[in-house]
């Protein structure tokens, strides 16, 4: 239902101003650009699917994307792929959409994001598909999962020709829908915001393979040593043979690194530490009971360590209860199970009798993810918490798409930057009580916002739109009776009704204008006067 029964029929052509596309139920691909509003044309066929939909069953929906202002990418529904190369578009003259590739990609998909860029010299595709497929290894939970394929095609230039080839196809498994996912500009990287979390998959045969190594196996291994710490030292104890002698074991320390091996066999630990130690102070006993203790000294006091081996998962960490006590009184000061306790303070604990009913949602704590393209490993993690995911919008198409977060009670927009590690999520825009008021809209289907930030709006289900203005300064004199002072701005929020009682299907906002697609007509809302 969330992946395919809340889809946006209505695609906006962020390239060009106040272009519009549609899939109908025939397979044509229909747009509207308005150039004038005195002028408005009838909706016009741009392109048509070869494929007869009308003879499939279990199809999805049509999804267009526009990957820049001359390559598109459309799915029919079936499984089946076209890349498009349409000429400028909205310009008759040049326009002409004529398919480079066009293929069976596997299971019905919809298309989620796709980004045309230049590699080496070549020019690439890149395109995320989504599919929900079933998962025959689930037994405890839906059964199903959810998987984004990332696909990149590469021009081939063959004699004169110009065809397009896959280049990779990459997996992700997940356990939800991604509330959003959009490739890189370049490329090289992907963003993921969702409540669970999602891992690259190898390829069938490498799965295959690493399940016969599994049934092999126990489920569950011993650890083959226990780590503790305290400030300034951390204590490992090994379970060793009954046939080991003190002279058959060897630990090397140095200040960065540890190596435990008995006799000949494979070492038993090793790896880079996780901070450093004073090597030479550190010592190793075995004890009566045929166990090995080493002592490392921490060089630097205090922090406690999260891991002993960086990467290594064949030990376990045992906390004393009176570590344990400390960490939750030092967490304290963050909770609070009593009425706020004390108002005055500076940060009063979140407590939450404050919160309504309405600001209970489900999915509490989505995280944002980006994964590297070529190590495929996930690079950054933010945990997005309470700050409920709301919408995402296409400001500067040459960017990613910006997504809207809840923060209290307002709503913010963050822009991706890739290319700028030091700032990769830029705060935009802020449509001030936006999270709140949505909150309480019981029936909204889909919410959108201006690429200028100008207006928030968002759609019920059937008929209601509610738009909200960023504030203005006002002509007149206004005051605040209660607080006795002048009211410099106001934002307004106006409520549009539309003569029709047919489902929404489709709700794009652009600077000027709200086009509001139903089961049988386009309607156009204008917002903001032009210059």
């Amino acid at each position: 239902m969330r992946a395919f029964g809340m889809y946006n029929y209505l695609h906006l052509d962020s390239w060009y101003q106040d272009n519009v596309y549609y899939i109908d139920q025939f397979g044509r691909v229909m747009n509207l650009s308005v150039t004038l509003d005195t002028a408005l044309q009838k909706p016009r066929e741009v392109f048509r699917l070869p494929t007869d939909l009308t003879a499939y069953d279990n199809r999805l929906c049509a999804s267009i994307y526009f990957s820049s202002s001359t390559w598109v990418t459309i799915s029919d529904g079936t499984g089946r792929l076209y890349l498009i190369k349409s000429g400028k578009r909205g310009n008759s003259a040049s326009e002409k959409w004529e398919i480079v590739f066009n293929e069976e990609l596997g299971s019905p998909f919809i298309i989620v994001h796709s980004v045309s860029f230049v590699k080496s010299d070549k020019h690439s595709v890149s395109v995320l598909l989504l599919r929900v497929e079933k998962d025959e290894l689930d037994t405890k939970g839906s059964g199903f999962h959810i998987t984004l394929e990332w696909v990149t095609f590469v021009e081939m230039n063959k004699a004169d020709e110009h065809r397009y080839e896959i280049y990779k196809r990459r997996i992700l498994q997940g356990k939800s829908v991604p509330h959003y996912a959009s490739v890189e500009p370049s490329g090289d990287g992907l963003m993921i915001i969702s409540y669970k979390p999602f891992k690259f998959v190898q390829e069938k045969e490498e799965i295959l393979e690493e399940n016969d190594d599994k049934k092999t196996t126990n489920e569950k291994k011993d650890p083959l040593y226990y780590w503790q710490q305290t400030e300034d030292d951390l204590t490992i104890t090994v379970h060793i043979p009954q046939d080991i002698t003190k002279d058959d074991i060897k630990v090397h320390f140095s200040p960065d690194d540890i190596c435990v091996t008995l006799k000949d066999q494979p070492a038993l630990m090793e790896g880079k530490l996780y901070s450093s130690v004073d090597h030479e102070s550190c010592t190793w006993i075995i004890k009566e009971n045929k166990s090995l203790e080493i002592f490392l000294i921490k060089k630097n006091e205090g922090p406690r360590w999260p891991e002993l081996i960086v990467g290594d998962k064949k030990g376990e960490f045992i906390m004393d209860s009176s570590q344990c006590a400390e960490i939750s009184e030092s967490l304290m000061h963050l909770t609070s199970e009593v009425m706020n306790p004390d108002p005055e303070k500076e940060n009063p604990p979140c407590n939450a009798q404050e919160l309504e009913e309405c600001d209970a949602f489900l999915e509490d704590g989505a995280s944002l993810c980006r994964f590297d393209g070529n190590t495929l490993k996930v690079t950054h993690v933010i945990n997005l918490g309470s700050n409920q995911y709301l919408f995402s919008v296409v400001a500067d198409p040459k960017e990613m798409p910006c997504f809207c977060l809840r923060h209290d009670v307002d709503a913010l927009l963050w822009q991706p930057h890739s290319d700028q590690p030091q700032n990769m999520w830029e705060h935009i825009a802020t449509f001030n009580a936006l999270g709140y008021v949505q909150a309480s809209k019981q029936d909204k289907k889909f919410m959108a916002c201006a690429p200028d930030y100008s207006y928030a709006a968002l759609c019920e289900c059937l008929r209601r739109i509610f738009i909200y203005r960023q504030p203005t300064p006002l002509s007149t004199v206004l005051y605040n009776r209660k607080e006795g002072r002048q009211v410099g701005q106001v934002a307004k929020q106006l409520v549009a009704t539309l003569e029709a009682s047919d489902p929404i299907l489709g709700f794009q906002a652009t600077n000027e204008r709200l086009f509001v697609l139903t089961t049988k007509t386009l309607f156009l809302i204008k917002v903001n006067a032009g210059n």
